[in-house]
């Protein structure tokens, strides 16, 4: 990193925070604690307002803002493109708040830029998967997630009766055009996801909750003690296909002599039938012995058959 970028990287790294010691500083740019010293001093005589206070180290006057960047055409596009996806994944108030976003960022920009902009806009489009958005199912999990309230709700699963549900919401995911909530379920003792549009009668309660600070917004089926795993096998010529439609509990896929094996953990075989149904005669449930019997009545149903 040349001098000029750890100068805008030091701005950055210092502002919205507190007090950051110089040999914080240091650490993280791979420079001496003299060099920093050198490049506040920079900064300083540029007009930038960073505060030293001994002892605590170095913050940003509170209210200083940078400069308007420069973005190149493709990073221009980059943003605004990305905008204009995640708003339409989201509902009607971030989606305002991202188009809003998008003008301004457009507006910024030179006149020959922007018409750079606007030309590769032309052809490209970023279309997010899924059906629709539930729009205040959504607004109320984003504000229970922020307040750290607790939230009741009737979660509907397939093939099964809505059960009663009440769970500390810890963050939302957007995974195959889907959004899922995951929360920490205390009846159970884990966490666990929850698709919203399997969601009825959402409460967000006045209790709170203390989140650990450690926790961030990753989801991993694997952690949800999904116990029972489920083995498939598809033809090769099928290999394609297979690899086009992954199933969310997916936790392996190869290809052998025989087929594509395809492995899926969940907790209830019930959440993945309808996706084995929908292969037809392409799949072959080689674990467990449960599923093969549920695929057949299923089938005998379809068919009219008791």
């Amino acid at each position: 990193m040349n001098r000029t970028d750890r100068l805008l990287a030091l701005v950055l790294e210092l502002r919205g925070r507190e007090w950051v010691p110089a040999e914080t500083l240091a650490r993280t740019f791979g420079v001496s604690t003299r060099t920093i010293y050198r490049d506040i001093l920079a900064l300083n005589e540029a007009g930038v307002p960073v505060v030293s206070v001994p002892g605590r180290g170095y913050q940003l006057m509170e209210g200083y803002f940078l400069p308007p960047l420069h973005f190149t055409p493709q990073e221009a596009v980059m943003l605004t493109l990305g905008v204009g996806a995640v708003g339409k994944a989201f509902d009607a108030e971030y989606a305002g708040a991202a188009e809003s976003a998008a003008k301004k960022l457009l507006a910024v920009l030179p006149g020959e830029r922007r018409a750079d902009v606007e030309r590769v806009r032309k052809h490209l489009r970023v279309i997010p998967g899924g059906g629709g958005r539930a729009d205040e199912t959504l607004r109320l999990l984003r504000g229970a997630v922020l307040d750290n309230r607790a939230v009741n709700f009737a979660y509907h699963k397939p093939h099964a009766p809505p059960q009663p549900r009440q769970v500390y919401p810890l963050g939302l995911v957007h995974l195959h055009g889907v959004w899922l909530l995951v929360a920490f379920d205390p009846e159970r003792g884990a966490q666990r996801a929850f698709r919203l549009d399997r969601m009825e009668e959402v409460r967000v309660r006045a209790q709170t909750f203390t989140r650990d600070p450690a926790w961030r917004i990753e989801y991993r089926p694997e952690r949800e003690e999904r116990n029972v795993t489920v083995q498939l096998l598809f033809p090769l010529e099928r290999a394609r296909a297979v690899q086009e439609r992954p199933n969310l509990f997916q936790t392996e896929s190869r290809c052998t002599t025989q087929g594509v094996e395809v492995t899926l953990r969940v907790r209830d075989i019930g959440a993945i039938l309808g996706w084995v149904l929908s292969w037809g005669g392409d799949v072959t449930v080689l674990e467990p012995a449960e599923l093969r019997e549920q695929v057949r009545a299923e089938a005998r149903r379809i068919l009219g058959h008791s």
